[in-house]
């Protein structure tokens, strides 16, 4: 047998098959979605006098990637499931495998369409929805009145590491007027600070990063620990921070495709910012989820291609239980990787490396 075999009749029937159902079962649960989504926003939409046009191709046609991305593994892992059971129990693996068609070669035409769905899960993933979330958030912040809000809101109590030894604490900050109520720039060498820069009600130029004020006040430290004080007038200062960084880094992150991403990471670790681990999941969560198509199709077709007392409905149930507990884990596991407690490329792999143990496991028990 060939390492790679050509696409025959049968694969392309498995292949159609499972894209078919794939693309069914997404088309179903985004109507009922966007359904749902729609009759709990219709009150926003009415009071804020959205147009039709923009929450058509402003906010669904952006929200409808993302929910196709966020829940592509699993509607990958029930697609498989329910046709190839429903295969398994019309006899017609037992047919292929009588044939002599070994349960390796029955896999490639399944791999081929785990292929195209990871392949549009990375393409998702990488450029698509960071582009697209751009565009659904600024309509939110426009017309939804809970993003309003928010977005009104000032942030409090933000602490940004800008360069080695250098930090920022700003007490107040609102987006809506680029203003800082408080500004504390702190300068530390070997854990003890050596000068700080204080100042109220300053305003922030977001596209030169220049922060003024009418007064403000500097301390020096000598090696004694001896205070040198000063107050000062019209502070016009440069400081390498932009103003994208004082907001929610979350999701200044999701609006990032793959290339801002990694620059912006490069950005953050010549500051020694404690934003890294944040980025780095977002980083690897891109990549994590599309190659778990392949793990989830494989336990997927090894579970579903034998005949068991149950029919398919059992197979669906241990199946979505597989899956759940997959999401469930990888969610785990983010979380340590986000608070340090492992490395964070280990911790966003792990739950892809014993999923592939199961389906490795699962496979080697399967009909041949």
């Amino acid at each position: 047998m060939k390492i790679w075999p050509g696409i025959k009749i049968l694969d392309r029937y498995i292949i159609r098959k499972f894209i078919g159902t794939y693309l069914f079962a997404i088309a179903m649960i985004i109507v009922v979605v966007v359904l749902f989504d729609y009759v709990e926003k219709l009150d926003d939409f009415t009071e804020m006098k959205a147009p039709v046009q923009a929450i058509i191709f402003d906010y669904y046609l952006n929200f409808v990637p993302f929910f196709i991305n966020q829940f592509s593994g699993l509607f990958t892992f029930i697609a498989c499931i329910f046709f190839t059971s429903k295969m398994a129990y019309q006899t017609e693996i037992v047919a292929m495998l009588s044939g002599g068609m070994s349960f390796r070669r029955l896999m490639w035409p399944y791999f081929v369409s785990a292929l195209l769905i990871a392949s549009l899960s990375l393409t998702l993933n990488l450029w698509v929805i960071p582009v697209s979330q751009r565009a659904q958030v600024a309509f939110e912040m426009k017309y939804i009145k809970k993003r309003v809000r928010e977005h009104a809101t000032v942030n409090r109590h933000i602490y940004r590491q800008i360069e080695p030894g250098v930090f920022a604490y700003i007490r107040g900050y609102s987006a809506a007027s680029s203003q800082a109520s408080y500004l504390a720039l702190e300068h530390f060498r070997n854990n003890e600070m050596t000068a700080s820069l204080e100042a109220a009600d300053l305003k922030i130029d977001p596209a030169t990063k220049r922060w003024t004020a009418s007064r403000y006040i500097t301390r020096e430290f000598d090696s004694l620990g001896m205070e040198r004080f000063e107050q000062r007038r019209d502070l016009d200062t440069l400081i390498n921070l932009d103003v994208t960084e004082l907001g929610r880094i979350n999701e200044l992150i999701q609006t990032m495709k793959i290339g801002e991403l990694n620059r912006f990471l490069e950005q953050q670790r010549q500051k020694g910012s404690d934003s890294i681990r944040i980025i780095e999941v977002e980083r690897h969560a891109r990549f994590v989820y599309p190659i778990s198509t392949f793990i989830l199709t494989l336990i997927g077709v090894s579970l579903s291609s034998r005949k068991v007392r149950g029919g398919t409905g059992l197979h669906i149930g241990l199946g979505v239980g597989l899956c759940f507990s997959y999401i469930l884990l990888m969610r785990f596991f983010e979380e340590f990787a986000k608070s340090g407690t492992l490395p964070t490329g280990l911790s966003m792999w792990i739950p892809n490396i014993l999923y592939c143990f199961i389906a490795i496991y699962l496979y080697k028990k399967a009909p041949k």
